[in-house]
């Protein structure tokens, strides 16, 4: 499963954006702050990276042979038929066809739609009239260079559009009529480049989404009812002649029958939308996968033209926290520790600690609960209360004994008597921990002034994450750790 996005586009918005906190301050709080690099599974070509690459002058055979280490380019002999799930519980029509299932001449100007019955599945006119049943599939055929519409809009969401090649439409096991486009290799490719790179990209970043697009159709296969891939990101994305354009057909002609191969065997050609700056094993991406000599993690160094090269911070309170981690917390959440790390460093595995022991958890998995963009990142918990300032012993001032010599009076021997000076506090203070933390690492210490923040203290962090620190005054503090600020608390 490719398990990608398309890079250009706005990404749903993260389950976590409801958790964002800005919360007025309190003399005591906690916070999880997530930041991260990336956006994908991390294996295989970064589409931005290619995208770097291609601006500083590196061509396409290059930026593949750097993604995917130790392959080389080959040709397919012929083209070859890729059938594509376009719609499932399908109930819509179709035009534009010149034949049915090879026999029968259609009137591409006609309008027709297609039923599942009991005996196959049914060809009607677009006002329902039955011409004839078929067994499974029925099969109809666009005009030479031509291309067939197809209407309405199924369970899966896909709407219609135009596909060259056939639709074949056959009964699902599970989910009723199905659409499915039988196309040639190059004209799937033709589909596809554009809804994965934006079709403004440099060419030589297209022509290696094409090579990978193109080697990824032909070593993978979704088991389903009749069709090899999904037209979505289970698969990869596909519009048909809708998202041909000039720029993408240009880079699939101009590497036609070109695929990647190791020892010349095609390989599975994964490819992502961000890698933070590096990529990573499959191994590690996929946990269970086989490792791979040409799937193994290179440094990026172009990635950063991608607005998802860093993200965050996210801050959510603890009981936020443990709301998404429901199920994986024993007792109350207190923090995350990594594990394992790949060599990216994605997170492989990690354990979620709560107050009644902890949950091993992978790394994907913190990435499907937070609703994160990749599984390189962080996880920090701050933790800050406010003190009052301690009270000062106070230094006695003596009164002078009467009979002492100093003064006239009693006579030598009585009992003498004290008194003290004004009570004396040092400023607040605030203490805390931060997890996980290194001892010995400086801790900035933050106050609101005037809608900003100003520094007025540093401290260092003390075994175990701890840190202590006092404020001149009261007033709203923060402490902030490796550019990570902590909750907001009011010190009084």
């Amino acid at each position: 499963m490719r398990m990608s996005r398309r890079p250009i586009a706005a990404a749903t918005a993260l389950a976590l954006s409801s958790g964002l906190v800005g919360a007025s301050a309190a003399d005591a709080a906690s916070r999880l702050v997530i930041k991260g690099r990336g956006f994908g599974h991390g294996v295989g070509m970064s589409q931005y990276g290619a995208f770097g690459f291609a601006k500083n002058g590196r061509t396409y055979d290059q930026i593949l042979g750097h993604y995917y280490q130790g392959t080389a380019l080959s040709r397919l002999g012929t083209d070859q038929e890729i059938r594509v799930l376009l719609q499932s519980g399908f109930s819509g029509s179709f035009s534009g066809a010149a034949k049915v299932s090879g026999q029968r001449s259609l009137d591409p100007d006609a309008t027709y739609s297609v039923a599942r019955t009991s005996q196959g599945v049914a060809l009607r006119t677009a006002g329902g009239k039955v011409l004839d049943t078929y067994r499974s599939p029925l099969r109809v055929e666009a005009p030479a260079g031509g291309s067939i519409r197809l209407g309405g809009r199924a369970e899966n969401g896909i709407s219609g559009g135009r596909y060259r090649g056939a639709l074949e439409f056959r009964s699902g096991s599970l989910n009723g009529l199905l659409a499915v486009n039988a196309v040639g290799l190059e004209d799937y490719v033709r589909g596809v480049v554009s809804k994965e790179s934006p079709s403004s990209w440099p060419i030589e970043a297209l022509k290696a989404q094409a090579v990978a697009a193109r080697t990824y159709a032909i070593t993978t296969d979704k088991p389903g009812d009749g069709f090899q891939h999904y037209a979505d990101v289970r698969s990869q994305v596909y519009g048909g002649v809708g998202a041909e354009t000039a720029s993408t057909d240009r880079a699939v002609r101009e590497t036609a029958r070109q695929i990647v191969t190791y020892q010349g065997t095609p390989i599975v050609t994964y490819f992502f939308s961000t890698s933070g700056g590096r990529t990573e094993n499959v191994e590690n991406g996929f946990l269970g996968a086989e490792p791979k000599p040409y799937l193994v993690s290179v440094r990026d160094p172009f990635d950063s033209e991608s607005p998802r090269h860093t993200w965050g911070p996210y801050r959510l309170t603890m009981s936020q926290a443990q709301a998404k981690l429901r199920g994986l917390v024993k007792g109350s959440f207190r923090s995350i520790k990594i594990l394992k790390k790949g060599k990216s460093p994605r997170i492989v595995r990690a354990q979620v600690v709560g107050t009644g022991g902890r949950t091993t958890v992978t790394g994907p998995e913190l990435r499907r609960r937070f609703g994160l963009f990749d599984t390189w990142a962080t996880f920090t918990v701050v933790s800050t209360t406010a003190k009052p300032a301690p009270e000062k012993t106070p230094t006695p001032t003596p009164t002078p004994t009467p009979g002492d010599g100093t003064t006239g009076g009693a006579a030598p021997g009585a009992r003498a008597s004290s008194s003290f000076a004004p009570r004396a506090v040092t400023g607040p203070r605030l203490v805390g921990r931060i997890r996980p933390a290194t001892t010995g690492s400086w801790l900035r210490v933050e106050r609101r002034a005037k809608g900003r923040w100003v520094l007025v203290a540093e401290t260092t962090v003390e075994r175990d994450g701890r840190y202590e620190a006092t404020v001149p005054r009261a007033g709203s503090y923060r402490i902030v750790y490796r550019g990570i600020a902590g909750p907001t608390v009011r010190a009084r």
